[in-house]
């Protein structure tokens, strides 16, 4: 089979006939695209361009006195990662799979960096390069990518060229070792969110690589004692610290700590079955609700679309984990199986945590809502996902 930068996968070269029937023959990059699965990456992407502008439209304190400015970034990261999404495709998961070691080297760099005088602390958190001209760079985001990407290549290689009927012991071990020297460095920025997700990434990992079940149990059991020690030596930032009280105790400090998450639930409270119409909610254009364009854009939705755009949302983020699930099962090779179990499991924790958060269900860990949210970096790691995700449907064997 050839790769994917050309009309056919199946490297017999265009065809004769008309440019749309090259297209969508049977064996095209085209035809064998996930649709519904990037109409509703788009439709987020959309949807979120539309929260974002209600949500910085009037915040001249921010968009430099262009109501626009926000809105026009995120179209453009948006398009950028589209980009991402097709180059990552022509290449192929599997060109990627021999490139781990070098993508891995580049990001476990890059969070480096974030230590040094080059990081920039953003409300709160010191995980960012500021790169210049009002861009930045959050490198846990891809990180992410990576930990997925080697802890794939690494519980794969021996069963996919069928040594092994599932990862031993020391392949296992060797997995978490590449998972967890990342996630050391981003818990010391500190960025407790990203390495949330990343716990849950790992054990995603695992339970689709058939890894022993004593590995698993023992991931899930480090995972709790790792939280107490953190809390028990001091290890977080007070702000973080703040985060979990409040989360414990709605009614602590509502005018403190417990103020982002009162006043969201206010928002999505407000807005009823249909809301009360973009760019209408008192909330919103109130600017009662900090960071509404990041962390906590789904109280624009709750507030101005109501229950039915809010459930919108959930349904379009549904598709693209059912989607993904789909991917996951229908591949024929383990590597494909576990890239796609490291991306559903990844955006599942991250939805469910910012939708949480908003609604007081989950405490403030400062994750964006994936397609959503509006940020560089995480729209622009989250498109690569759906690009690997797409290559291994559009590389898998015809009968699969």
């Amino acid at each position: 089979m050839a790769g994917t930068n050309g009309f056919s996968v199946s490297g017999y070269g265009p065809r004769r006939g008309g440019i749309w029937s090259q297209l969508w023959a049977r064996d095209s990059v085209t035809r064998r695209l996930d649709w519904p699965l990037l109409c509703s990456a788009v439709a987020l992407s959309g949807i979120g361009a539309l929260l974002v502008w209600s949500a910085t439209r009037g915040r001249t304190e921010l968009n430099q006195g262009d109501p626009y400015y926000f809105l026009f970034r995120h179209l453009l990261n948006t398009g950028i990662g589209i980009a991402l999404m097709i180059g990552t495709i022509w290449l192929g998961h599997r060109t990627l799979r021999g490139a781990v070691p070098v993508l891995y080297g580049i990001s476990v760099l890059l969070i480096l960096l974030v230590l040094t005088p080059l990081g920039a602390t953003i409300n709160g958190a010191h995980a960012w390069i500021v790169i210049g001209g009002g861009f930045s760079l959050q490198p846990s985001e891809f990180v992410k990518i990576t930990i997925i990407l080697g802890m794939a290549m690494l519980l794969a290689s021996r069963v996919d060229a069928g040594d092994l009927a599932h990862p031993d012991h020391r392949t296992v071990a060797k997995s978490l070792g590449i998972a967890v020297l990342p996630m050391v460095i981003v818990m010391l920025m500190p960025d407790l969110g990203s390495v949330m997700v990343m716990v849950v990434i790992m054990l995603g990992v695992l339970l689709a690589s058939g890894a022993p079940n004593r590995w698993v149990l023992g991931l899930i059991g480090s995972g709790v004692v790792g939280a107490v020690l953190v809390t028990a030596l001091g290890l977080l930032d007070e702000y973080q610290i703040n985060r979990f009280a409040a989360f414990a105790n709605p009614e602590l400090d509502p005018a403190g700590v417990g103020y982002n998450t009162n006043q969201a639930r206010i928002a999505i409270g407000s807005g009823g079955l249909l809301g009360t119409g973009l760019f209408k909610g008192s909330q919103t254009t109130g600017q009662f609700v900090p960071e509404q364009q990041t962390d906590f854009v789904f109280t624009v939705a709750g507030e101005e679309l109501g229950f039915v755009g809010a459930a919108l949302i959930l349904v379009l983020l549904g598709v693209v984990l059912w989607r993904a699930c789909r991917i996951a099962r229908e591949t024929t090779e383990l590597y494909g199986t576990i890239v796609a179990a490291g991306i559903i499991a990844w955006f599942a924790f991250q939805s469910f945590e910012n939708i949480g958060m908003t609604l007081g269900i989950m405490p403030v860990a400062g994750l964006p809502l994936p397609f959503v949210s509006y940020g560089g970096s995480s729209m622009f790691a989250v498109w690569v996902a759906i690009g690997l995700l797409q290559s291994i449907r559009v590389q898998r064997p015809m009968s699969a």
